[in-house]
């Protein structure tokens, strides 16, 4: 009886979970240079480990995964959970040329830190990457969008993109992003975000 009651909790908070709130990223028609570059940057599975160029750079590094961790603590309470996630997103946000802080206020806004948010548009993760990307650049796992690491480097090499094909407006890479190009609510919801996280 009290297994069925659980299990019946745990229908009824999924159900009554809210949706992440990502919009619909548009596929675009990309060079073949581009998907080439992109394909490329998410194959690459290396776990992330860091790498500092000298004491002071990873004394930095350290002091942000130990204040974000704090920060972070009521969104994800498993520690280990936390230091991983934070870990990938510094990693996967510095190989993209991103900045980190960035990268949360995102995955704040798109999924409120949820691994398996699913938006109503089909969007997965962390950083609510539509699935079409898999067929675009990957290997047509879709399931694999709900991987952290796999999520994260999918969503950091597509923001990239973005911002490049933007001439490195983040206000119109982050419209981009959403789909909402050219409507402020989502990229001014990302950078305020961004400004908590700095």
């Amino acid at each position: 009886m009290k297994a069925l009651l659980r299990w019946t909790a745990l229908v009824v908070l999924a159900v009554a979970a809210p949706l992440a709130l990502a919009g619909n990223q548009k596929e675009e028609a990309l060079a073949d240079s581009v998907r080439l570059a992109l394909s490329n940057a998410i194959k690459d599975a290396t776990p992330p480990t860091p790498s500092f160029r000298n004491p002071s750079d990873e004394a930095r590094y350290r002091n942000w995964l130990d204040t974000m961790s704090y920060r972070l603590k009521r969104k994800l309470a498993d520690e280990q959970t936390r230091t991983e996630f934070l870990a990938t997103v510094w990693y996967e946000a510095r190989r993209a040329g991103l900045d980190p802080g960035m990268v949360l206020g995102l995955i704040q806004v798109e999924s409120a830190y949820r691994k398996y948010a699913v938006s109503i548009v089909g969007a997965r993760g962390y950083m609510q990457v539509m699935p079409f990307w898999t067929n675009v650049i990957g290997d047509r796992n879709r399931s694999a969008l709900f991987n952290m690491q796999t999520n994260l480097r999918y969503g950091c090499s597509i923001l990239r993109m973005y911002l490049d094909m933007e001439a490195g407006n983040v206000y119109l890479a982050l419209g981009r992003y959403n789909g909402s190009r050219g409507k402020p609510e989502y990229p001014n919801a990302v950078l305020a975000a961004w400004n908590n996280w700095k």
